[in-house]
Formats: structure tokens, sequence, C-alpha cells
């Protein structure tokens, strides 16, 4: 659970890092998911209104600009701006993206019950650069969804694989994916990078999903709550094959997917790492020596080169 500021801990963040995505169930108050329902209602008529059958209302009801801060945007008497101000949702943006990110673009995704929709697996990005910093996705569930009902396809651990948009359309059945299910007023957030796919709705009743992307607005460095960072910050001496510590950043970053295996796990902790290095401003942070060995050979040669 996050800190009671509402902001993440120390160890979720280092989740977040490793498996690309945080699930809180239930987050939202069942009260506040009944009126949100017909609002997405509404906000899927303006925008897909082939999804509803009906042709898009002469007086739509306006999403906002890209770029606005998200505190002005669905102001009062909005439900689903109740839903993005809720103190619990801000804590777990913030601990992201930083305080009042921007807007980018929203989306109702409205599955009909007997849809055979189905998505292929993408990612919700081009080809990034090398920068670490990254955008989040919110993925609101204001309704149950059983399990094989239409919930959102992901593989865990596949933000740091760079790829163009489409390069995973044709891989299937990969082993480790995740299949969203869980009760009403769930909440899950990703990493812009996560590879994921809507799925088909064989169930009796509708599935919605409200997804909305934020940009930060400040640097993405210790964003969380950090009065636990200090006990959990593992110093690089943290080594599998000398002293290891199982209470630690670095023991969540060691957790591999089951495609992550072999010296295949090493590649990726190298990953993580770097991202983490990023989040915590500490430069020399590392697990396993990986990082550190490599900078101390190049200080090394350009000690020798400059003498």
């Amino acid at each position: 659970m996050p800190a009671a500021d509402h902001r993440l801990t120390t160890l979720e963040m280092a989740r977040f890092v490793a498996e690309g995505y945080l699930r809180f169930d239930a987050l939202v108050p069942q009260a506040l998911n009944r009126r949100v329902v017909p609002e997405l209602g509404e906000l899927a008529k303006a925008k897909i209104p082939q999804a509803v059958g009906v042709a898009p209302p002469e007086d739509p009801l306006e999403r906002p600009a890209s770029r606005t801060p998200l505190s002005k945007c669905y102001p009062p008497p909005s439900p689903l701006g109740e839903v993005l101000r809720l103190p619990q949702v801000e804590g777990i943006l913030t601990s992201l993206v930083g305080p009042d990110p921007l807007y980018d673009h929203d989306f109702v995704h409205l599955l009909p019950a007997g849809s055979t929709y189905r998505q292929h697996l993408h990612v919700d990005a081009i080809l990034d650069t090398p920068s670490p910093g990254f955008d989040v996705q919110l993925f609101y569930f204001p309704e149950e969804v059983k399990p094989g009902e239409g919930g959102t396809r992901f593989v865990p651990g596949s933000h740091l694989r760079r790829v163009r948009a489409e390069d995973v359309a044709r891989y299937q059945h990969l082993v480790g994916e995740a299949q969203y299910a869980g009760p009403a007023g769930s909440v899950l957030v990703f990493h812009h990078g996560l590879w994921h796919a809507g799925q088909p709705n064989p169930g009796a009743g509708a599935r919605w999903m409200y997804k909305i992307r934020l940009n930060p607005r400040v640097p993405q460095v210790r964003l969380w709550n950090t009065d636990d960072l200090a006990a959990h910050h593992n110093d690089p001496s943290d080594h599998t094959f000398a002293t290891m510590r199982f209470d630690s950043v670095g023991h969540v970053l060691r957790a591999m997917q089951p495609w992550q295996q072999g010296h295949e796990a090493r590649y990726e902790l190298v990953q993580r790492i770097r991202l983490w290095r990023h989040l915590s401003g500490d430069e020399r942070y590392d697990v396993d020596y990986y990082l550190t060995r490599l900078e101390q050979r190049d200080a090394l040669e350009a000690g020798n080169a400059d003498a």
C-alpha cells in the first residue's frame, strides 16, 4: 500500500521499475464509480460514436486540450474529474510523474457484451530515445471485470524493451503475460512502454475502461515518499555471489519474469539499474556490481590515457 500521504513507498517504486506497472484494487469508492459510468458513455459518444451505435451528439462533452495541467481537466461537477483528483490517485501519479502532470490524451474503451474485437499487442509510443524519463498511462475500471471478460492483456516487465509501436503485434501467448480481472474501481498505472492489448468480451455485460496518458512537468527524481529510502537503498556491494540483501531495492529489481531468465536476466537488470539511478538521483547505485565494474575499468583506462 502507498505511504500515509498517498505517495508510493520506495519498494513500490522499485516494483514499478522492475515490472512496468502497479495495480490498486477497488481504489475508487463504489458510489463514485456508479456516477462515472454515465459520463464515460457521453465521452464515448463524442469520440467513438460507432462503438455505441448512435450519431455524435450536437453538443459533445468536451475533452481537455493536450498539454493541459491535470488539475484543470474535467472540472466540477465532473465525476471523472473527481476520480482524477482523489488524494490516493494524485499521490500515485505524483510519485511517478510529479505534481499536476500534463494531460496528453485520454480514451474511453468500451467493449459491449459479446464483443469479439481483439486488439493486437502494441506499445503506446514511437521508438523512444535513450532518455530514462517516461509518461504514465492510468487505466481505470469503474465496474468489475471478471476473468476472461475483456480485461486488458499485458506483458509485465516489457517496458524497457524499446520497440516500435507495432513491432510486437505478431506475438501471441507470451510466457508470463497477464490479463486484468478485478473489482470495480480498480486502477492500473503503466509505464508508457509496457506491451498491452485489448481483449474480446464474451461476458453478459459491457466492459468499460478509461485510459489517460500523462506527461511529467518536473524531473522524475525522488518524487515518491522517500522516508524509507535509506532503509532499502542498497549500496553497490550488494551482490548475488557475495553479501546479498533480501529487503532492498536490489532484491526487488532482481525478480525476473518467466521470459527473463539466465544471461537475459543480467541485461534486463542493467536496464532497471539505469532507470533506478535516474529516479533516485544516485548515479553510483548498482546491483550485483554490473555497472560499477565497467565504470571503474573505464575510469582506470581514462587515467592511463591522461598519464
